[in-house]
């Protein structure tokens, strides 16, 4: 999903790309910046297909973006860089892209000009949602750690789960956990993209989730004090 631009980050309303309609269809020009998988190799190979937000009208604001689908195959559609040395995700290759002249033709438009809005919406929707469930697991990873350590470790003799400032870590970390769950469970069930309805939710679930998941993850780092585990 190609959004974000070196210029404007997401301030999407202040996107430069632009789509020209033309006889055979669409001249697409501008950089798109930060674009999960947007290469397929270190060698920068153009991703497969790219969904792609540009504007097609600088007078009407609210109707001015559209979406389109870019394909590897499309001239003009290239990788400018790969980006390394990024915080955070590194498993995903994140690139700059580049449209110079890219001609499309005009069944690459998805729906109909102006819908990208629409689209957007519901497309952050699921990425936010996507981030709680992500937040959800590092929280979970981080609970299992630490308690399986607090069972194992000693000190004096004891397991260190026998420690109250060892147990209220273990307790909070968990009761934060079981309620994230809940809430980013029910999330998940209650999306329905045909409705523009639910990025309320999938925005709460997002910041209770990944807040949750960095004081569990500091809680699991207290616990372990200077043990650091690989994997």
């Amino acid at each position: 999903m190609a959004m974000s631009e070196p210029g404007v980050g997401t301030d999407v309303m202040s996107m430069t790309t632009s789509a020209k309609k033309v006889p055979e269809g669409y001249i697409i020009n501008g950089r798109k910046m930060w674009i999960t998988n947007g290469a397929l190799d270190d060698q920068g190979t153009p991703a497969d297909v790219l969904f792609l937000y540009a504007k097609t009208s600088s007078t009407e604001p609210k109707r001015a973006m559209s979406s389109f689908i870019i394909e590897g195959k499309n001239p003009g559609f290239n990788v400018g860089q790969k980006l390394k040395h990024k915080l955070g995700m590194r498993a995903s290759i994140t690139a700059e892209l580049v449209l110079e002249d890219c001609v499309i033709p005009v069944e690459q438009l998805v729906g109909t000009e102006g819908d990208a809005t629409i689209h957007m919406m519901r497309n952050l929707e699921i990425e936010r949602l996507t981030l709680a469930a992500i937040g959800l697991g590092i929280a979970r990873r981080s609970l299992s750690i630490m308690n399986t350590y607090a069972s194992e470790r000693k000190a004096f003799g004891v397991p260190i789960s026998s420690f109250g400032q060892i147990q209220k870590h273990i307790a909070e970390s968990y009761a934060k956990y079981k309620a994230c769950r809940a809430y980013v469970y029910q999330v998940a069930h209650n999306t329905d993209l045909a409705h523009a309805h639910g990025r309320l939710d999938s925005d709460a679930a997002k910041l209770i989730a990944v807040t949750a998941a960095k004081e569990i993850a500091d809680s699991a780092i207290q616990v372990l004090g200077g043990l650091w585990l690989h994997g």
